[in-house]
């Protein structure tokens, strides 16, 4: 597959995941208070419909083939445990958010752990669902990008 052309805008102007959760009033509490998530607008309607969009700072969609993730979930819990789907959030201190986190009421998968790809990275079991990664960057790109496996790929 051939990357964008530098000359053509990209069409994509925003990754929106929407999740449907149960306890609507404790995820709420838990991504917008506990980890900090901006509320960008919050909308309801009748039959007490709600939802709120969270401000979640840049996007990215991570696709892993099967050996990848199984990789990733060996190096950051030990074993197999992550669903299809794993919601990242970047975050200045990891250690910090995932005892925040566990307050709020996530469940504590596997504590803060240095990845081979430099980053201090936590598991948890959170609201609706979703199975979490908090991660906190130990290195910049450049920096990685020197270690072996590591760069652009193609």
């Amino acid at each position: 597959m051939d990357a964008p052309r530098a000359d053509r805008p990209p069409t994509v102007r925003q990754l929106r995941l929407v999740v449907e959760a149960e306890d609507y009033d404790a995820a709420v509490a838990f991504f917008r208070d506990a980890l900090g998530l901006p509320e960008q607008a919050a909308y309801s309607g009748g039959d007490g419909a709600r939802v709120v969009i969270l401000e979640a700072g840049r996007a990215t969609l991570e696709l892993a083939n099967p050996a990848q993730k199984r990789m990733i979930d060996e190096v950051e819990v030990g074993r197999q445990v992550a669903p299809r789907l794993r919601v990242a959030f970047e975050v200045d201190d990891s250690r910090a958010a995932t005892e925040r986190l566990v307050a709020a009421g996530a469940t504590e998968v596997a504590p803060p752990t240095v990845t081979p790809w430099q980053s201090l990275n936590a598991r948890l079991d959170g609201p609706a669902g979703l199975h979490l990664t908090v991660f906190q960057e130990l290195r910049s790109p450049a920096e990685r990008e020197t270690l072996d496996g590591f760069g652009a790929d193609g």
